[in-house]
């Protein structure tokens, strides 16, 4: 009897190695903690290639399953309690790497194909694996959707945002939260079905990458799996929908976004189905430049988060939306929620998350390193190859000129065009007109080289404020001087400019 009892249960060694992979599979993956349990669970220290700890680590559980298997245990109904948790843990881990080369081709294929879904062919295989170590079809179809999740949330977070310095790998860790919050448990137990309760608002300037955060996020969603037609129910592709609202007049922007009747106003010729109507439950709406739309359609969108109903122009029908809201804007909030143009409830509502994606300035600061890795990818997407003669030659033409001290306002989308602009011209010397008419580009840059006195600096934030404020007083009120002497600043600094 007690032999008996004492197979029901793990080895101590089993117990503990197995509670190390647990902690690592509900640990972010880009943070340090999840570095540090990959050297313990590969049983190895840094001199060992980053790339080649995943590999002992795998092979590592794969041993350890096999030798369940050979005793008749590698079934999470034989244990109970803890016991059975560790092994589900490891179990899950242990078929998600067998499938992993295949659920990467499938995410390619389905990059290619569009919006259609295309059918899964070793779902059978993993519906199999998994019901053979003690899981129910409803749980193994769970967690196939599971593991194409977070291969996918893995694949766009870490190929779409490069970057090694610490303000691009905090990024990374706080997409991932975003996506399965900050304790994948949680998110497993309760919330993989009810994210669109969890908008997120992304700032930074433009041409940061706010597009590519917004994506990684919106095609990273729960979809899932339909045994029936063996395929997933959509394609992350077409669950993903983005909009820059500055493209269109104010006129035009409810009838995009909610879409309108026909004759609905002048030139509604016929029907139109907005972004929210064609959103489906699993998928993500960006809406980029929402501090450019103003205060009814600021009320029209708080509707539509609070109460997630919307009615298209021109009708009395209400329409549900299911979807998850992405938004961004590069503009500055809190001086746009000051000045009544944001509303305050709207941002409340939004904001279930604010991630900041870092300038390109602020990256090379941190590191100057990431210079030459954006540079790489970049000179491989153009050129499709990795070509060490055309990234040496680019590196030196930008320290040539526009120089190691330039501030790239356009941030790496203008670092993309100067690699073009390089390669057809021979080289680029900056965005002069930007750089000579952004005010605070130019404070940035003076406070960087250490160039400005201190009567150029007053006068020039004072100048600043001014432009974004409007009037003498909140300049005052903001840099805490009197309104006369805040009105000479900005008297000193225009006199400067003539």
């Amino acid at each position: 009897m007690y032999v008996h009892c004492m197979k029901k249960t793990l080895s101590n060694e089993n117990r503990r190695f197995f509670h190390l992979l647990s902690e690592a599979a509900t640990t972010n993956p880009f943070s340090d903690t999840y570095q540090d349990l990959q050297l313990q669970i590969a049983d190895c220290d840094t001199s060992v290639a980053w790339e080649e700890r995943p590999e002992r680590i795998v092979a590592r559980v794969a041993e350890k399953v096999r030798k369940l298997e050979e005793e008749g245990r590698a079934d999470i109904n034989y244990f109970r309690n803890e016991d059975r948790e560790l092994l589900r843990q490891a179990l899950l881990f242990d078929t998600y790497h067998q499938f992993l080369p295949l659920l990467d081709r499938h995410i390619g294929d389905q990059s290619k194909a569009g919006d259609k879904p295309l059918p899964v062919p070793f779902y059978g295989e993993v519906f199999t694996k998994l019901c053979g170590k003690g899981f129910s079809p409803e749980e193994a179809r769970f967690y196939l959707a599971v593991f194409y999740q977070v291969r996918r949330a893995f694949f766009f977070i870490d190929r779409s945002l490069i970057g090694r310095c610490e303000s691009m790998k905090k990024l990374r860790r706080h997409l991932w939260n975003n996506v399965f919050t900050n304790d994948i448990r949680l998110y497993e137990r309760h919330f993989w079905n009810r994210m669109e309760d969890f908008s997120t608002m992304l700032l930074g300037e433009t041409g940061t990458g706010k597009g590519a955060a917004a994506a990684a996020i919106g095609q990273s969603g729960f979809i899932p799996f339909d045994e029936k037609r063996g395929a997933f129910v959509e394609s992350f592709t077409g669950g993903y929908t983005a909009l820059n609202l500055s493209q269109f007049p104010e006129t035009l922007i409810e009838s995009e976004l909610f879409g309108h009747r026909k004759g609905a106003f002048t030139g509604a010729v016929e029907a139109h189905e907005g972004i929210f109507a064609r959103c489906s439950a699993y998928g993500s709406i960006f809406l980029d430049e929402i501090g450019d739309v103003g205060e009814p359609i600021q009320i029209k969108l708080l509707h539509v988060l609070q109460d997630r109903n919307f009615t298209p122009v021109g009708s009395h029908e209400k329409r549900r939306f299911r979807g998850r809201i992405i938004a961004a804007t590069n503009r500055f909030l809190n001086d746009l929620r000051a000045g009544g143009q944001f509303r305050d409830d709207f941002f409340y509502r939004l904001c279930s998350d604010i991630i900041v994606v870092p300038s390109l300035k602020q990256r090379i600061r941190e590191d100057p390193a990431e210079m030459d890795d954006l540079l790489s990818l970049i000179v491989h997407r153009i050129s499709g190859e990795t070509s060490s003669d055309i990234l040496n030659m680019v590196r030196r033409r930008i320290t040539d000129s526009p120089g190691e001290e330039y501030s790239w306002p356009g941030n790496v989308r203008e670092l993309e065009q100067a690699v073009r602009r390089i390669l057809l011209t021979g080289a680029y010397h900056g965005d002069a007109q930007v750089a000579a008419s952004d005010l605070q580009s130019r404070l940035h840059i003076g406070i960087d080289e250490g160039n400005l006195d201190a009567e150029a600096l007053l006068s020039g934030y004072c100048e600043l404020l001014y432009e974004r404020h409007g009037t003498y007083e909140e300049v005052a009120r903001r840099t805490k001087l009197d309104r006369r002497t805040a009105k000479a600043n900005i008297q000193k600094y225009k006199e400067k400019q003539e």
